[in-house]
């Protein structure tokens, strides 16, 4: 599952990153700084190609990592109404790095989403049975995520790309509005059902590492097993903020305050956990990375 780039049998290694304003590229930055590797942000727009082979040919990198891309603000309702905006980077910018890449025979570590599932009949919620890699997408009710199962099925004929299915990002960070517990913390309700999640603040060092192995292909890029919504909160109020209430609300009424629906589901890790056996589940890498290090309570 390795692809033979040019920076492959090298012992240095230079990172050509972008999304240098998003918050994962903001990460990777500061990641690459703590451990001495040597980065550029691109300046080039993702759907110019002329202007992405411009910076390859200024940095001259080992690797590639896109972390640029349409989310939304300030969620993904946005996307419903700025339809070509979403396609201009989602798609063509994403594919377009990607084809650059190829070319130049550079691995692309590609950030994507899992949120290109939902729970079915075969994958039933607290079933324990999480999609694998290779199953095809059935959530299509947000255009974001419609957008974002296209691009991973072309990706999928690109042998230079790594794309990691991140879901429902978690960062030590809680001051962090893109960050999901910064989210629900916030919200005036919410709902209540197991998901797969990503504590960047483990994974993103992978993300490196498997750039540095030339790994390619698709990776459910998320702590093993599921937490629901009021296992964080309980979380919360248990380590930073003792006086912490939430109310829950149903899918049903959670539908009429959005737009687009939104994915529930588990994603399979075992595919990432082989390769990293170090790999914390959910539960055990929320107390150790995020909810340890900002404990406030005595308890």
């Amino acid at each position: 599952m390795g692809f033979h780039a040019n920076g492959s049998s090298e012992k240095t290694f230079k990172f050509l990153i972008y999304g240098r304003t998003g918050w994962i590229g903001g990460l990777l930055g500061k990641l690459c700084e703590s451990r001495g590797i040597d980065f550029v942000y691109g300046s080039g727009r993702l759907e110019n190609r002329s202007s992405l082979e411009a910076d390859i040919a200024d940095v001259n990198p080992t690797h590639v990592f896109n972390a640029a891309g349409v989310t939304g603000r300030p969620n993904v309702d946005w996307c419903e109404s700025h339809k070509v905006e979403t396609i201009r980077t989602n798609v063509v910018g994403t594919l377009t790095l990607a084809d650059v890449c190829r070319e130049k025979g550079l691995v692309l570590i590609n950030y994507a989403t899992g949120c290109i599932f939902e729970y079915d009949s075969e994958h039933l919620l607290g079933s324990g049975i999480g999609f694998k890699e290779e199953d095809t997408p059935n959530f299509i009710g947000s255009f974001y995520s419609k957008t974002k199962a296209m691009v991973e099925d072309l990706l999928k004929n690109y042998e230079n790309v790594c794309t990691l299915r991140v879901r429902m990002p978690i960062s030590s960070d809680l001051s962090n509005p893109r960050n999901f517990i910064t989210k629900i913390t916030r919200y005036e309700k919410v709902v209540n059902i197991p998901n797969s999640m990503t504590i960047l603040d483990e994974l993103l060092p992978i993300s490196i590492e498997m750039a540095k192995r030339n790994l390619t292909g698709i990776w459910n890029f998320t702590n093993p097993g599921v937490v629901s919504h009021n296992e964080i909160l309980e979380m919360y109020r248990d380590y930073i903020d003792p006086n912490f209430t939430w109310k829950n609300f149903t899918l049903e009424e959670q539908a009429k305050v959005i737009v687009a629906p939104r994915s529930n589901n588990e994603l399979d890790a075992s595919k990432l956990k082989g390769e990293f056996p170090e790999l914390l589940s959910i539960q055990e890498s929320l107390i150790k990375y995020v909810f340890e290090p900002n404990k406030k309570t005595s308890a």
